[in-house]
């Protein structure tokens, strides 16, 4: 068996030294070529130095030694396929190659120094080569699944070749980790296995002419890489466990620890079939591995620009479609939660919900309120399980063509949701789509619930602004009843004076312009322009205290003559009357109410001043001139001083107020003259 085992290794020495010769001699100068003749150095080495171990009988390690430099050399060339690198020293300064040469110097001086201090003991070196060629393997299936079909036809022979040398030293090892033992029959063989693969290798070596083979890798590819790379730390594990088991189980321990290692392989299968895991390590290693599918600027980017240039007659209409759009629906609808149990479709395209499809939606409703996942219908038929209490007549979804269900919310609150349907169009989802029709979602519903917040709100500023009309018709309805009320009071006493039948027709003849004013104003439903027109101030404000005198207590007057400016005569008159009627209900019938003119260069100055109940000063800032506001009840409008200080400011006049609580309160008006039209 020795002489077997030595033929084969010099066998192996000799045909690696022929591949040798012929890689110089085609004098291809690239990196690549380069290292393969440096790997087939080695590897004559590693063959020679099996050859004298089993002529000499030195220790074996000698050996592994120069089999684990032959291991990293031909891993660094794995290495170097993907990095087209165009020299040794651009090589050695790749990241991936350094931390190869790092992680496996560290191996194997920890392996070596182990068996070293434990008397040559081999099991660390037999955990080292399990390791090295587990390694290897991950990397030759990154390189080919990478690789597109060009690449593959001319590293497949590579990947064969080397792909067997490892299955059968990781066999080897762990066989010799569980016995404690190499079985020489495998060792001896070793080097008829080498020489085999050879023409594998020539081939390749032909194949690759220009001397780089440039590979991307995937996320298909890690995926693989890491379920082979999982696979072998179990079995690792797995070995271990079972070389603890033979140590300790003595005659049954080879038995117990074999049987131990069948058991974990069934669990390790029945593990990597499982779809459950097999879906959540393709998420994880697509989340945390690789950038998106979909560069999330540019669909953020581009669903603005939807939004600002759409021609959708709803937004509704413009939120279906853009959803449509993303997974190239043909139809579409988008559905509002009135109830528990009833739907209000919103908008729909080329697809009708009929009430026959509502407990559907409700079911649908349910479930994504409950899981917040978003509904494939091909999934659900597919694997019903991943969908938990979810019961769906699928025919009725077939029959509409439908494949997907989006949910819809606003912050955690269920809106509604989207319903996509197309027959071929529609692509299964993978996670990245779930993520992406997730952030639109939830975009366009806030977009939607937006929309109705602004069409309640436009809505609800036009009863606002019929009722603000309607306040300000009011408050001119109480002037003219103030008016009418005056001749009323004075009727009795002056009935039969000329003057005052006179007075009696030109107040009524205001009043009838100021209902006529009025009623335009309903018609058209908005406030009449006013008209400025020269007038004495003085007589407008005789006017409207001789008005207000039919009330307690009497207003004083000191009338300064001849105070004219261009202003609207009718606003003024109920700006004054307001403000001295409020001078007169804050005041007691036995107080005093006093109002003064003055007039300094081209200004007019006008102080309303009574003794009554005075305003605090948080009133005056924050209640006073706010419109609607009252402190009289049903009684008052709260637009009296609002619409004074409206006026005033209208004209660049100042309106201020000084009160005190118990003593009273002065209005001061001061306005600039103009006194042309």
């Amino acid at each position: 068996m020795d002489s077997l085992g030595l033929f084969g290794y010099s066998l192996a020495g000799i045909a690696y030294l022929v591949f040798a010769l012929l890689i110089f001699a085609a004098r291809n100068k690239t990196t690549l070529a380069r290292w393969v003749l440096v790997s087939v150095l080695v590897t004559v080495i590693a063959n020679g130095v099996a050859a004298l171990q089993i002529k000499l009988g030195f220790s074996l390690q000698w050996a592994m030694l120069a089999d684990g430099f032959k291991v990293a050399c031909w891993s660094l060339l794995i290495l170097l396929c993907n990095t087209e690198q165009r020299s040794f020293r651009a090589m050695i300064a790749n990241s991936q190659i350094r931390q190869y040469a790092k992680v496996w110097s560290m191996l194997m001086v920890a392996c070596w120094l182990a068996s070293v201090l434990l008397n040559y003991s081999y099991e660390y070196i037999f955990l080292l080569f399990i390791v090295l060629n587990l390694w290897s393997l991950v990397l030759l299936e990154q390189l080919y699944r990478s690789a597109d079909s060009q690449v593959r036809w001319a590293i497949w022979p590579l990947v064969i070749a080397l792909a067997s040398v490892a299955i059968f030293d990781f066999v080897l090892y762990a066989q010799a980790t569980m016995v404690d033992s190499i079985d020489f029959d495998f060792w001896f063989s070793r080097g008829f296995i080498s020489f085999i693969v050879v023409p594998l290798l020539l081939i390749s070596t032909r194949r690759i002419r220009n001397g780089a083979v440039r590979i991307f890798v995937s996320r298909h590819v890690v995926f693989y890489s890491s379920m082979l790379m999982i696979a072998g730390i179990y079995l690792l594990v797995m070995a271990f466990a079972g070389y603890v088991i033979n140590y300790i189980g003595g005659e049954w321990g080879s038995v117990v620890s074999i049987s131990f290692l069948m058991l974990s392989a069934l669990v390790l299968i029945a593990l990597l079939i499982t779809e459950s895991l097999r879906r959540r390590l393709k998420v994880f290693i697509a989340k945390n591995f690789f950038a998106n599918k979909y560069e999330y600027r540019d669909e953020w980017l581009n669903l603005i620009g939807k939004i600002e240039t759409t021609n959708a007659e709803s937004y509704y209409q413009m939120a279906t479609q853009i959803m449509m759009s993303k997974v190239a629906a043909h139809a579409g609808a988008i559905l509002k939660k009135v109830t528990g149990q009833r739907f209000s479709v919103q908008y729909s395209e080329k697809l009708i919900i009929d009430d026959i499809f509502n407990q559907q939606l409700v079911e649908c409703s349910h479930f994504c309120q409950r899981q917040g996942w978003i509904i494939d219908i091909e999934e659900y038929r597919q694997t019903p399980t991943v969908y938990p209490e979810l019961n769906l007549d699928l025919s009725l979804f077939d029959a509409k063509n439908i494949r997907i269900i989006v949910p819809i919310f606003i912050g955690k609150a269920f809106y509604g949701m989207f319903i996509l349907a197309g027959k071929n169009e529609i692509k299964q989802l993978n996670w990245e789509d779930r993520d992406l029709l997730f952030a639109i979602s939830k975009q366009l519903g806030n977009f939607v619930s937006l929309h109705e917040a602004n069409d309640k709100l436009a809505e609800s500023k036009q009863f606002d602004a019929f009722n603000r009309m309607s306040a300000f018709l009011v408050h001119d309805l109480k002037n003219v009843q103030a008016q009418l009320a005056l001749i009323t009071s004075n009727a009795e006493k002056h009935r039969d004076n000329p003057e005052f039948i006179a007075d009696v027709f030109e107040t009524v003849e205001s009043a009838t312009e100021r209902l006529s004013k009025v009623l335009s104003q309903l018609r058209n439903k908005q406030a009449a322009q006013s008209k400025s027109e020269l007038v004495d101030i003085s007589e407008i404000i005789s006017s409207v205290i001789e008005q207000r005198n039919i009330d307690l207590p009497k207003v004083i007057f000191n009338k300064f003559d001849h105070c004219e400016m261009a202003i609207d005569n009718e606003t003024f008159h109920s700006v004054l009357n307001h403000l001295i009627q409020n001078a007169q209900e804050a005041t007691s019938n036995d107080g005093w109410v006093k109002v003064e003119l003055t007039q300094i260069e081209n200004h007019i100055g006008i102080k309303i001043s009574d003794n009554g109940c005075g305003m605090s000063t948080d009133f005056i800032n924050n209640r006073l001139f706010k419109p609607f506001d009252t402190t009289k009840g049903n009684a008052g409008m709260g637009i009296g001083v609002f619409e004074a200080k409206q006026f005033v400011e209208g004209i660049a006049g100042i309106i201020k107020v000084e009160s005190v609580e118990g003593q009273g309160t002065v209005f001061i008006i001061d306005l600039p003259i103009s006194p042309s039209l």
